[in-house]
């Protein structure tokens, strides 16, 4: 039996995200039943100071070979490290991104995968050009759980797929008309590219997008888009409801995100809402309750017959049992699945994944500039060029 391929792992930028990510990316690979790829984590970076990613190294249990930067720089010129995640806000992806494929480092950058589709196609042709390994962190794509149900659409389980409807929406407005956050939150700061479109839309996108586009034959087609945003008073918008149409395949999809309502008011999980996705085909449809950025249940409803065909499929989510718990018993949210991806690209000698190649990111980008159009949506300057700066401050300015 071949040995495990082991990626040696750096992560930039020491936030939520960052922490989660990494917790997950030392779990055991065996309790999701992965025994071809392992993950190291290598070194990580704070644009604050070193002892900040000492923290982090001590918070996510790392290993004690693990070193500490004080700088992005630093990070990006360590030879021992393969890969580099990027966790930084939407703002910062761009610049971040093009330091470390400069520094000839392959990336998995978080989504939403840059601010405009000028920076996502720069970023594309820097890692081409560096014969790099380049993914768009869009976790859910990486789900066994949507493999499954794009497989299924595949397959014509449901028939010939004509409409899918998504949202991906958190209520957090007060009575007063104020959303529950301070102006200066990455939420609705429009400095970090804030508002629901990058943060939350990019997953009601993802499931129309996974469906309608990712799973078409030959040659796809793009769709045409329209929209109608909210804005919020700091610039970001607040509530965006997107109309993605493909004639050339007869088929439509409605993208909604909002920081005022709720998917599901009853809380995360909970059925009683509703789908928060429907991929509804001639045969039947598939729904997928959220939230949609980490699902865990869909029904499988098969019409025809007597009494046609409905069919719940639970697919729980795997911890490590062994490593310090969040609460529920051991570590394990989900982006492992994503992390064993970007390993087996690595492995693979590819530039790019089948679940979210380079295309599939731009087209996405592509949409959102179109509703950022239609929308009057705006970012300050430094964070939507596609000028690269490696000592912009965006980069820690070092």
């Amino acid at each position: 039996m071949s040995s495990k391929y082991t990626v040696r792992w750096g992560i930039l930028a020491t936030g939520g995200i960052a922490t989660t990510f990494t917790k997950d990316l030392l779990t055991n690979p065996a309790i999701r039943d992965v025994h071809d790829v392992q993950h190291v984590l290598a070194a990580a970076a704070s644009s604050s100071s070193k002892s900040r990613a000492e923290a982090f190294i001590k918070d996510v249990s790392g290993p004690s070979t693990a070193k500490a930067y004080g700088s992005y720089h630093e990070l990006v010129q360590d030879p021992d490290v393969d890969i580099i995640y990027v966790a930084t806000p939407h703002s910062h992806h761009f610049q971040n991104t093009m330091l470390a494929l400069e520094h000839g480092k392959n990336v998995l950058c978080e989504k939403a995968f840059t601010v405009n589709a000028e920076q996502a196609k720069k970023l594309v042709e820097t890692a081409r050009a560096k014969k790099l390994f380049l993914m768009e962190a869009v976790w859910t794509r990486c789900f066994p759980m949507s493999i499954k149900i794009r497989e299924m659409v595949k397959e014509g389980v449901i028939g010939k797929v004509h409409r899918v409807t998504a949202d991906l929406s958190f209520a957090s407005a007060k009575d007063d008309g104020s959303l529950d956050f301070p102006d200066s939150h990455r939420m609705v700061n429009v400095d970090l590219a804030g508002g629901a479109l990058l943060d939350l839309g990019i997953y009601s996108l993802t499931w129309v997008y996974q469906i309608l586009y990712h799973c078409q034959e030959g040659k796809k087609e793009r769709p045409k888009v329209q929209a109608a945003v909210q804005k919020y008073k700091t610039g970001a918008d607040e509530m965006t409801s997107i109309l993605l149409n493909w004639p050339g395949h007869q088929s439509q999809g409605i993208a909604t995100t909002s920081l005022r309502v709720a998917t599901t008011p009853d809380g995360e999980g909970s059925p009683a809402a509703g789908p928060a996705a429907r991929i509804q085909g001639t045969k039947g449809e598939i729904q997928v309750f959220g939230p949609l950025y980490r699902p865990q249940q869909y029904r499988v409803i098969i019409v025809g017959g007597k009494k046609g065909q409905v069919e719940d499929v639970h697919c729980p989510i795997p911890t490590d049992k062994e490593r310090p718990g969040n609460g529920s018993g051991g570590v394990g949210h989900g982006m492992f699945w994503e992390a064993d991806e970007a390993a087996r690209c690595l492995r693979d000698g590819k530039l790019e994944s089948d679940i979210l190649n380079w295309d599939e990111s731009i087209v996405i980008m592509e949409a959102m500039d179109e509703v950022k159009k239609q929308g009057g949506l705006a970012y300050p300057e430094l964070i939507e060029t596609a000028v690269y700066d490696e000592k912009s401050p965006l980069n820690g300015g070092k």
